[in-house]
């Protein structure tokens, strides 16, 4: 269980996992794929801090009164993001 931290940009997702699967897992992905586990290949000495750089999501709700939706949310290291760059903390 992922505890947020004061540093943390937090995101909230509004997602719809396809029949069969788990919206936790859906969240991961999610995570995965929007901080290190890019459709890119990212090369490593394992130098990198990876586990501080990963997104987490670290909760999952279902949508009130909708069937099949979730809120995903999901914290970023701030560390991911260049200082004063509006265009990647929205990317």
């Amino acid at each position: 269980d992922y505890v947020i931290k004061d540093t943390d940009v937090l995101a909230l997702f509004r997602i719809t996992p396809q029949p069969g699967v788990d919206p936790i897992e859906a969240s991961a992905a999610i995570a995965g794929e929007s901080s290190t586990a890019t459709w890119t290949v990212v090369w490593t000495d394992l130098l990198t801090a990876c586990d501080l750089y990963r997104a987490k999501a670290y909760r999952v709700d279902p949508v009130p009164n909708v069937a099949d939706q979730y809120f995903a949310y999901i914290a970023y290291d701030i560390d991911l993001f260049e200082e004063g760059s509006i265009a990647n903390l929205t990317a």
